[in-house]
């Protein structure tokens, strides 16, 4: 499985919205309000063979009231 977090900044009014989508479309495994410049932190898995560019931009970042986002790649080191 891949693990990636992505980070969200959403317009003023719309992390909750947001939020509801995200669970609504079962993508996220974890979800977090966050402080600072972005409001929501997701964890995703996905396949292993899956296009994780492909999977944010169609899955999460169609999503209204996201302004803007930051995927953060994991990888198995320990």
């Amino acid at each position: 499985m891949i693990c990636v977090f992505v980070q969200l900044q959403c317009r003023p009014g719309t992390a909750y919205d947001v939020a509801d989508k995200l669970y609504e479309r079962e993508i996220v495994s974890e979800l977090y309000s966050t402080s600072g410049e972005y409001d929501l932190l997701g964890k995703i898995y996905m396949p292993d063979d899956t296009d994780v560019g492909h999977f944010i931009n169609n899955k999460v970042l169609n999503i209204d009231g996201i302004v803007r986002s930051l995927t953060t790649m994991t990888f198995k080191a320990f």
